[in-house]
C-alpha cells in the first residue's frame, strides 16, 4: 500500500485469515475461538494460533469467561479497545470533519469546522489543525494511533496521485493527495491514506451499517458522486475515479451540453437551497421566508425540510422535484450495477421521506423490474459521519490484514 485507501489488492492466505479472523472479533467480540472458528470455517487450531499471535502483539485481549454446557468454560476475546486507535478525515465539499476511533469503530471524539473556500493549501492546513484539536480532545497518546484515513471530495487519479475539486467556484483545481499524505504523515508520525469521499462512506456504511451478508451496495453522495461496493469489495476504477455520476459540465451551455437536462449535477444539495432562496425572492413560500428570518443566504436544506414538514407547499414541491431527479439516476444505476441497496447519503438523508418517497417512484417507474425488485432504497445509518467513520473502517482493514 502506498497511500491509496482501496488499491487493488490479491491478499496472500495470511492476510486473508487476518482480516477473516479479526472482522468477527469486531463485529460479535466479546467471542469464543470456537465461535470464530464457527463462523469463519476455518479449524479450531487455525483460529487459536492466530488469536494467541494477536494476544502478543496486544491486538486482541482475553476477557472473562463464557457460559458452558458442561466441562471448561471457554474464554472470551475481543479488541483490545484500549491500545489500538484510528483517525479518520473528511474533507468534504462544506466541512471537514475528525473521529478518532478504537478498533471497535466506537467514535471516542469528533471535530467539526467549516470548509476554507480558498486553496487545497488552506485546506489540508485546516485539517492539520483538526488532528491537532481532536488528539487533544481525545486526551489519547499519538503512539497508540495506528493510522489515518482522509476521505476527499473530488476526483481521484491514482496514477499522477492527484485529486481533481469539481467545485467551480474553486477553479476545479487539481492537488497532489501524494504530499498531503506525506505532510501529515511528516507532522505526526502516522501512517496516512487517502481516498474519495464518496467511496470510503460507501466502506464505512457496508462496515458499520449493514448486515455482514449484503455484498452490492451502491452510497449516493447527492447526485456529485457514487461509491460502489461489489461482492464486499469497494470498486474505485483503473486510476481510483469511479462513481463520477456528474458531467464534467462548464457554466457556460454550447449545443450540445444545454440538451443535457437531467444529466447535469443539482450540486451537493441537488439544487435545494437554490430553489428554495428562489422561491423566497419570488415570494412564493412565506414559510420559507418565517424560517430564515427574511435572510435568504441562511436557507439550507434542513429550512426548506422543516418548511415541507409544515405543509409548505412549495418546499414540498422542491424536495419532491430533487427526489425523482435524483430517482432518474439511481434508477439507471440500478440497471447498471443491480446492487441489493442503494443508500441516499451527503446530507440528503436528512430529508426522509420527502426525497426518499419519490426517488423510490422512480426507480419503480424505470428501472428493469428484475434489478428493482431485489434493491432496497434506504437513508444513510452513519449520518454526516460517513466518510469520517468509513476512512476510519479502511485503516482498520489494513491494520486487521497485516496483523
Amino acid at each position: 500500500m502506498k497511500g491509496a485507501l482501496f488499491k487493488d489488492q490479491i491478499l496472500s492466505d495470511r492476510e486473508r485469515k487476518n482480516l477473516d479472523i479479526l472482522e468477527v472479533i469486531r463485529r460479535y467480540g466479546p467471542v469464543t475461538r470456537t465461535e470464530i472458528s464457527r463462523i469463519t470455517k476455518y479449524n479450531i487450531v487455525t483460529v487459536s494460533n492466530y488469536v494467541n499471535n494477536y494476544i502478543k502483539k496486544d491486538i486482541v485481549v482475553e476477557k472473562g469467561l463464557d457460559i458452558s454446557s458442561g466441562g471448561r468454560k471457554p474464554t472470551l476475546v475481543e479488541l483490545n479497545s484500549k491500545n489500538c486507535f484510528v483517525i479518520g478525515i473528511d474533507i468534504g465539499p462544506e466541512n471537514i470533519i475528525a473521529v478518532l476511533t478504537d478498533l471497535s469503530l466506537d467514535m471516542v471524539a469528533k471535530v467539526k469546522r467549516r470548509r476554507p473556500k480558498k486553496s487545497m493549501e488552506e485546506v489540508v492546513s485546516k485539517s492539520i489543525e483538526l488532528i491537532y484539536e481532536i488528539i487533544e480532545k481525545s486526551k489519547v497518546e499519538v503512539k497508540k494511533i495506528r493510522g489515518l484515513g482522509i476521505g476527499i471530495s473530488g476526483v481521484i487519479d491514482s496514477r499522477s496521485g492527484t485529486v481533481r475539486d469539481t467545485d467551480q467556484s474553486r477553479g476545479k483545481t487539481a492537488a497532489s493527495y501524494i504530499a498531503i499524505r506525506n505532510l501529515i504523515e511528516r507532522e505526526f508520525g502516522i501512517p496516512t491514506f487517502v481516498g474519495n469521499d464518496a467511496t470510503v462512506a460507501a466502506f464505512g456504511e457496508k462496515r458499520i451499517g449493514l448486515d455482514a451478508e449484503i455484498e452490492n451496495v451502491l452510497y449516493m453522495f447527492s447526485d456529485v458522486g457514487c461509491g460502489i461496493i461489489m461482492k464486499e469489495d469497494i470498486y474505485a476504477g483503473a486510476g481510483g475515479s469511479a462513481g463520477e455520476v456528474q458531467l464534467n459540465v462548464d457554466a457556460q451551455d454550447d449545443d450540445l451540453t444545454s440538451q443535457l437536462g437531467l444529466f447535469k449535477p443539482g450540486g451537493i444539495n441537488l439544487g435545494i437551497v437554490e430553489a428554495g432562496k428562489k422561491a423566497v425572492k419570488q415570494g412564493k413560500s412565506i414559510q420559507l421566508k418565517e424560517l430564515c428570518n427574511g435572510d435568504i443566504e441562511s436557507i439550507t436544506v434542513k429550512t426548506v425540510v422543516d418548511a415541507a414538514r409544515q405543509d409548505d407547499k412549495i418546499a414540498v414541491e422542491i424536495l419532491e422535484k430533487a427526489g425523482l431527479n435524483l430517482g432518474i439516476r439511481i434508477a439507471y444505476l440500478i440497471n447498471l450495477f443491480n446492487p441489493e441497496i442503494v443508500i441516499i447519503g451527503g446530507g440528503m438523508e436528512l430529508c426522509g421521506d420527502l426525497v426518499l418517497e419519490p426517488i423510490k417512484r422512480m426507480v419503480r417507474r424505470l428501472a428493469f423490474e428484475e434489478p428493482e425488485s431485489m434493491v432496497r432504497i434506504i437513508p444513510s445509518r452513519l449520518g454526516e459521519n460517513a466518510v469520517s467513520l468509513g476512512s476510519s473502517s479502511l485503516v482498520i482493514r489494513e491494520m486487521f490484514i497485516h496483523a
